[in-house]
């Protein structure tokens, strides 16, 4: 099955990638490897904003986890002239939780984005990874991920 395909079965529409917010650019390819910056909770509703273990619950993260990925696709699609065949394999995933003091289940929030790498990429999906709780992310946003990706 295409990566298209599966896209469609998930019901998974790829939206316009976001713009830099500050002095980087979305992604950079050298050689084989696409570096793609940190994609942030946000959708066309928004997007989930806040604290972990706060004001967002951890089911509420989980979700905003794979909008990350979902954003990290939409960042891939961009680089890659919208041919996500191109994708050798995702190589790491680094992830990032705004979490409230008494939060631990950082890697439990990623998991969201890990998922979704998996279910769209099969066995290409699968990668190293790093899952941080943190004080704060940019604009308040619960979760953000950035990646590593090997392509052709």
């Amino acid at each position: 099955m295409t990566v298209a395909a599966r896209l469609a079965e998930l019901g998974i529409n790829l939206p316009e990638p976001a713009k830099a917010v500050a002095n980087y650019v979305p992604f950079v390819q050298t050689g084989n490897v696409l570096h793609i910056s940190g994609q942030l909770s946000n959708d066309a509703s928004g997007g989930v904003k806040g604290t972990v273990g706060q004001n967002v619950t951890p089911e509420e993260a989980h979700a905003a986890a794979r909008m990350c990925g979902v954003n990290l696709l939409a960042q891939m699609s961009a680089a890659l002239d919208g041919d996500l065949e191109r994708v050798v394999r995702v190589v790491k995933l680094g992830g990032f939780v705004q979490a409230g003091a008494d939060f631990e289940a950082i890697p439990a929030v990623i998991n969201g984005c890990s998922d979704l790498m998996v279910e769209v990429f099969g066995d290409k999906g699968r990668h190293a990874r790093s899952a941080v709780g943190v004080y704060k992310l940019p604009l308040g946003f619960a979760v953000e991920v950035d990646a590593i990706v090997e392509v052709r």
